[in-house]
């Protein structure tokens, strides 16, 4: 038995192919929304039967336009200096026109598919009327010769029915098929007239096979599925053949359209493997997009260095082509949500630095406004560190825009310069005298270093009068006078260690001349002198000590402290001078008495 007609079509129904077609290949490219929105009105008040398919990828590509326009704008807006949180969205005429229309085109396809179905039902019934009026021919030949030409008639009219609800068609086709070979089966006393149908249907199904074999060498594959489609109705139209060549003629058509429908099946597989993939690669971006979103920010740099990642992210996406229809606009819509997510996110960011700038902006006022008020002082030390307190707490503050903050900031710095030119100015007198100090103390520094080479008998005398004349001399500018502290004391010390030991050195001398004196007073005179020096060596060792102690509280972290510690030193050094002189006499009367 020749194989039921449904099994022709391996990928579905015709209408369902025809559907499958119209949502890949007749896919038309818009470059503007006003040309989507034509299209839109055309469908929504022409004649045509708006296709769902097409109806999608119309309202894809509008979208698709309406954000990159969108996005255009603001990147164009911010490009020219516009500040992102004030920047508002302009309502676009065009999208509420396009919705308007939508609707109009979702209430023509309901309608439509109401009649549709009402028309398919119709045929439905029509068509199963034909078939038991067929049956009620089929009960003897004599009936069959009868009934011939009303059967003819009759198979015209089916003809001339067209659709009937899917999931009614094969089962439609079966039947009327069964009925129809039955009757040419018992068709016999017009034997002549039933063997010019079948010679004539058996040359018309042959001239079918022939053209669905040549289609196997058309290149377009769409083109040859539909012409197919066209030669699957006409067999199925076409009256039966001899009952010993059904099968056969059959089988032949079959083989035809199967190379065809493999051809026509590969090719919308190749498609939707390509769907597939630009739905992982858009799957991809999202997930990126999704990520940057959740990445923490620390500044504005952060904002503008990611919006130049998502920016790139939206041009890699135009270029990718679409995702099987059933998820492309899903996919979309998750990828215009993440990105609205950032781009609300980088809104809300800015708006909370604008916020913060304006309240780092008013603090920056209040200080210009105290500098202003101390620009004409006079009271020189106190209103220096005054405004010095102010510039160390305008570094405290945080930024503002930097147009407006050089602004301030320029503001701020002119009054504080008028106030410290207006003190340079009345200093200017104060500091001549100042390096005139500097010159005279630099030359008393140089007359000691020139004692300390001569020496002499009266160096002593000339040294202390040279200290009593740097003295005497004021103070010098302030970043010599470190420099010229540790010079001069580096001189002195010199001179006082030269004069420390010559003095001590004769001191000793004339107290062993005057020693063998005290000698001849007796022992009792020696033991008296010599417990006086043992007091005062104790007393010295005392305030050695006490000296001690007390360096060890001080802090050097100032250069005044720094000072102090070093005049300590040197009365610490003096004192055991003094007592080395001291121990030397003691050694001396034990020498004495020993004798």
């Amino acid at each position: 038995m020749m194989d039921s007609q449904e099994n022709i079509l391996e990928q579905g129904t015709q209408e369902e192919v025809m559907a499958q077609e119209a949502a890949v290949e007749e896919r038309k490219v818009y470059t503007s929304k006003k040309e989507v929105l034509d299209r839109v009105k055309e469908i929504a008040h022409g004649e045509e039967i708006p296709q769902k398919d097409e109806v999608e990828y119309l309202k894809t590509v509008f979208y698709k336009l309406h954000i990159a326009e969108r996005d255009a704008q603001q990147k164009a807006y911010v490009d020219a200096g516009g500040d992102p949180a004030t920047y508002q969205v302009t309502p676009d005429e065009l999208e509420e026109v396009f919705k308007a229309e939508m609707g109009v085109i979702k209430e023509r396809r309901a309608e439509q598919f109401r009649q549709q179905e009402a028309e398919k039902e119709e045929n439905l019934k029509k068509k199963l009327e034909i078939i038991e009026k067929i049956k009620n021919m089929v009960t003897s030949p004599e009936e069959a010769n009868k009934s011939y030409q009303d059967f003819k008639a009759l198979q015209a009219e089916w003809k001339e029915i067209k659709s009937v609800p899917a999931d009614k068609a094969n089962e439609l086709w079966r039947s009327y098929q069964l009925y129809v070979e039955q009757f040419y089966d018992l068709l016999k006393l017009n034997s002549e007239a039933r063997e010019y149908d079948f010679k004539k249907n058996l040359e018309l199904k042959t001239h079918l096979c022939e053209a669905a074999e040549k289609l196997a060498d058309e290149e377009d594959v769409i083109s040859a599925f539909h012409q197919l489609q066209k030669l699957h109705q006409e067999f199925r139209e076409t009256g039966p053949v001899a009952k010993e060549l059904r099968e056969e003629i059959w089988q032949r058509f079959k083989a035809a359209s199967t190379v065809i429908n493999k051809r026509h099946q590969q090719h919308f597989e190749d498609i939707r493997a390509r769907e597939e993939e630009n739905l992982q690669k858009k799957t991809v971006l999202c997930e990126k997009v999704e990520a940057i979103v959740a990445e923490e920010k620390k500044g504005s740099a952060d904002w503008e260095r990611l919006t130049q990642e998502i920016i790139a992210i939206q041009q890699e996406w135009k270029s990718i082509g679409f995702a099987p229809q059933k998820m492309n606009v899903k996919i979309f819509e998750r990828f215009r949500a993440a990105c609205d997510a950032f781009f609300a996110a980088k809104a809300e960011h800015f708006k909370a630095l604008k916020d913060a700038f304006k309240e780092n902006a008013d603090k920056k006022r209040a200080l210009i406004e105290k500098a202003k008020a101390l620009q004409d002082s006079t009271e020189w030390r106190s209103t220096s560190d005054k405004l010095i307190a102010l510039q160390k707490e305008w570094k405290t503050i945080g930024m503002v825009p930097k147009k407006l903050g050089d602004q301030l900031w320029e503001e701020f710095l002119a009054a504080c310069n008028k106030f410290f030119e207006a003190r340079n100015a009345a200093g200017a007198g104060q500091r001549s005298e100042e390096h005139q100090n500097l010159e005279k103390k630099q030359d008393v520094i140089a007359r000691l270093k020139a004692a300390a080479e001569e020496a002499g008998e009266d160096l002593q005398s000339k040294v202390q009068k040279l200290v009593e004349e740097y003295n005497a001399i004021g103070h010098v500018p302030y970043k010599e006078k470190d420099k010229l502290y540790e010079e001069y004391h580096a001189v002195l010390d010199k001179l006082y260690k030269e004069l420390n030991v010559s003095v001590a050195k004769k001191r000793l001398n004339k107290f062993k001349d005057n020693l063998k004196q005290v000698a001849e007073r007796g022992e009792a005179a020696l033991d008296s002198e010599r417990a006086r020096l043992m007091r005062q060596y104790e007393n010295l060792k005392q305030d050695i000590a006490t000296y001690e102690n007390n360096l060890g509280f001080l802090s050097v972290s100032s250069k005044k402290g720094n000072s102090l510690i070093d005049e300590m030193n040197r009365k610490v050094q003096k004192l055991k001078d003094d007592m080395q002189l001291v121990k030397d006499k003691i050694k001396a009367i034990d020498a004495e008495n020993k004798e």
